[in-house]
């Protein structure tokens, strides 16, 4: 593996991204750095986190059962998906059986009492094995635990394993150099979308009722849309992120893999200790009519067209807006993600450079080429392009109406065979929807919106303003009333 050369094609465009925004802005704009913030008795045929949360408060069905049969949909499927690299029986059946006698006992329970969750492998909880999808972290064992693994089981939330995920969270398309690229749970021949490629995937098919991930360029939303479930990116800040292994910390952000809108609103109230949004009638969303440049075929287009009707269905408001173009912030969020990466790993880079798999490596060891004034130039371009951003597609609206995937869910061979430059500009591609509002910060919310001929799920996103995390997820519930697409669940012979 070589070292890629500072005039590589991702460096060249990064630094004319950079360099075009920074001339169409006045020193004034940019002077500064600062960026502002399974079928169970009691429980019907395909409960949602919230529902089995309520189910268990009520005694109709306990924690232990509910532990059990995602341990028997674990124990039938993870051979042949490999979407747990770890799983924790004997340690979730013991939470499950406390869950169960603290509730007999009449002790005050949390909002996720006695519920199974599962996490990306790279969420710190002491004593257990956290690897981050690498050979270079293989048998580290963190001596503390992340602080929101912490506040979920604080809640009553048991924890059955820990998820695939692409190595040190670096593939949209969910591949693994060390692990392998893991099957869609739609269509094996198909990827699982990443970096949180095993939460979409276990939470997709009834393994676990929610999952942690982390999204430094569309790791939460990309997995949610390939796999058919919701997915929401906080605004940047929102949560805690010690404990979690960091890739690029002024874009990372942990996030949420759910069956509903309403589940991720459950999650980010217990991670934050804030309340749920309340009920509102009233919702303006903007939806722009994608242009003929606009990177989305012709079903992806015909899929958003048929969300935003959902939403006017529901009583929302929709305005047209202009089709941003999210070229330039996306050029500008990988030489951020470059250069913050490489000085993550920077020892690793120079001692460890073969344990890498040559994708990540070269994706990684690219944010040496960039100057420390090409860095800060990036960093300053920030919020003077989220302010027009928000002037010009969010200003009197909730909330912008975006695709998720530029195309339908590509072949594990489509997205993962070919040289490396040419690997890397498809994933690039497929991630042209997501990057930007890392670099934003802004609250997104990916939410299923149907099928393409393939029989592969399609999400869109909701794009909310600063803030506005728990009224977007009010928002996406808005939208599930109004539609079916997050109850449809993989065939269970598939893969």
């Amino acid at each position: 593996m070589s070292d890629p050369p500072p005039h590589d094609a991702g460096v060249v465009a990064a630094r004319g991204a950079v360099a075009a925004a920074a001339q169409a802005l006045s020193w004034d704009d940019v002077a500064g750095l600062a960026d502002t913030p399974a079928d169970l008795p009691g429980l019907g045929d395909d409960p949602t986190l919230t529902e089995a949360a309520a189910a268990v408060a009520s005694g109709a069905v306990t924690s232990e059962r509910l532990v059990q049969t995602c341990l028997d949909a674990i124990a039938r499927a993870n051979a042949r998906t490999g979407w747990f690299v770890r799983v924790e029986a004997e340690r979730a059946l013991a939470q499950a059986r406390e869950c169960d006698r603290r509730r007999a006992s009449g002790e005050a329970l949390g909002p996720l009492h006695g519920v199974p969750l599962a996490h990306k492998d790279m969420f710190a909880r002491a004593g257990a094995p956290m690897e981050c999808g690498s050979r270079i972290l293989a048998g580290h064992q963190p001596t503390s635990t992340a602080t929101l693994i912490a506040r979920l089981e604080a809640a009553g939330a048991v924890t059955l394993g820990a998820l695939h995920m692409a190595e040190f969270a670096l593939s949209p398309v969910g591949d693994n150099a060390h692990l392998g690229a893991r099957p869609n749970p739609w269509n094996a021949a198909h990827v699982t979308g990443g970096s949180s490629s095993g939460s979409g995937a276990a939470v997709a098919t009834r393994q676990a009722f929610a999952a942690l991930g982390s999204d430094t360029g569309g790791s939460v939303r990309l997995p949610a849309a390939c796999c058919g479930v919701t997915g929401l990116k906080p605004t940047q800040g929102t949560l805690p992120m010690d404990g979690v292994m960091p890739l690029a910390p002024s874009l990372d952000c942990a996030g949420f893999l759910a069956r509903s809108a309403a589940d991720c609103g459950r999650l980010l109230a217990v991670a934050t200790g804030q309340p749920e949004a309340a009920a509102r009638e009233s919702w303006t969303v903007a939806v722009p009519t994608l242009g003929p440049d606009a990177p989305a075929t012709a079903e992806v287009r015909a899929i958003l067209a048929a969300a935003a009707e959902t939403l006017r269905a529901a009583g929302c408001r929709l305005v047209a807006v202009p089709t941003p173009d999210l070229a330039a912030a996306g050029r500008i969020a990988a030489l951020v993600l470059a250069a913050e990466a490489a000085s993550v790993h920077g020892r690793w880079l120079a001692s460890r450079k073969a344990e890498y798999g040559v994708l990540t490596y070269r994706r990684i060891a690219r944010g040496l080429a960039y100057s420390a004034v090409e860095y800060i130039d990036a960093l300053r371009l920030r919020a003077p392009l989220r302010r027009e951003f928000l002037r010009v597609h969010l200003a009197g609206a909730d909330a912008l109406l975006l695709p998720m995937l530029p195309e339908p869910v590509p072949t594990i061979a489509e997205a993962t065979v070919g040289a490396p430059e040419v690997v890397e500009a498809r994933i690039g591609n497929f991630s042209y929807w997501a990057r930007a509002f890392n670099l934003f910060g802004l609250p997104a919310l990916t939410l299923p919106a149907g099928f393409t001929a393939s029989g592969l799920p399609m999400g869109v996103q909701l794009i909310g303003l600063p803030g506005s995390d728990a009224a977007l997820c009010r928002l996406g519930a808005r939208f599930q009333a109004a539609s079916d697409w997050h109850r449809r669940r993989p065939p269970e012979a598939t893969p």
